[in-house]
């Protein structure tokens, strides 16, 4: 790994760790909540969190552009952007549970190089950079090696979007794998990186969302695209499936896509 990819890991790492302090701070405390234009919730620890992400970016890498959820978008011209989400599932974050996360990705050239996942409440960080491995806590992570749905651990994410809109993907989804559960945010992904499930299909997600987990997902062996099995960039529609091995992903794919 370059030595400049792997400074900027460290140090994405010691900031998304401060700004972590700030989410854990209000997590158990009254919050006052405010609805954006989406009707998502929104909180004072969203954007104190986020303030605290972006004023350490300005700080390390100047030159560098920021695209983040709860403020307005900074360089987006420059060839490296950071992509900041200070509180993945603030839904969980309001009502107490301790699942939502914290996702930090730097792209390169509309790919993502650089990828951190915080899980501030369970006190676990996944990470990765491109050619160098993932890990949780510092200790090196894997994909599970199932190639098989039937046999599989299979997250169905954001299910109420999904039953809504696409109602007999959701009917054929709660049919599949070996065990299903319906889940949210970025914990599901972050599990099939480390190999305790082996799949997710979520739904509705801003660039935000994924990109973060898109270097974590590769580098620890697995597969992240679109529904359709295009690579993730900015441009995606928001339809994710992640999977640990390519023969799973190619049958979640023909899943999905079965209409």
């Amino acid at each position: 790994m370059p030595d400049t990819l792997a400074t900027r890991l460290e140090t994405a790492l010691k900031l998304t760790e401060t700004a972590s302090r700030i989410a854990l701070d209000h997590f158990e405390g009254a919050l006052h909540i405010d609805t954006k234009d989406d009707a998502s919730p929104v909180t004072i620890a969203d954007q104190e969190t986020e303030q605290s992400i972006r004023a350490q970016l300005e700080e390390a890498f100047p030159l560098d552009g920021i695209y983040g959820e709860e403020f307005d978008n900074l360089r987006l011209d420059s060839n490296t952007i950071w992509v900041v989400d200070p509180i993945d599932g603030t839904r969980s974050f309001i009502a107490g549970v301790p699942l939502f996360g914290m996702l930090l990705a730097m792209v390169q050239d509309n790919h993502p190089v650089l990828g951190i996942c915080r899980l501030p409440a369970l006190g676990q960080v996944y990470s990765a950079a491109k050619g160098a491995g993932a890990t949780r806590n510092g200790t090196p992570i894997k994909v599970s090696q199932q190639t098989k749905l039937s046999e599989a651990m299979l997250f169905i994410n954001e299910g109420e979007g999904i039953y809504e809109d696409e109602p007999q993907v959701f009917e054929r989804l709660t049919k599949a794998g070996k065990l299903r559960r319906l889940s949210y945010d970025c914990q599901p992904h972050a599990l099939v990186a480390s190999g305790q499930i082996d799949a997710v299909v979520d739904y509705n997600l801003k660039p935000y969302d994924y990109l973060a987990m898109v270097p974590i997902i590769e580098e620890a062996g697995g597969v992240i695209t679109d529904w359709q099995g295009a690579t993730l960039d900015f441009n995606s529609d928001g339809r994710v499936v992640t999977a640990s091995t390519p023969k799973l992903h190619a049958e979640l794919l023909a899943l999905l896509n079965a209409d």
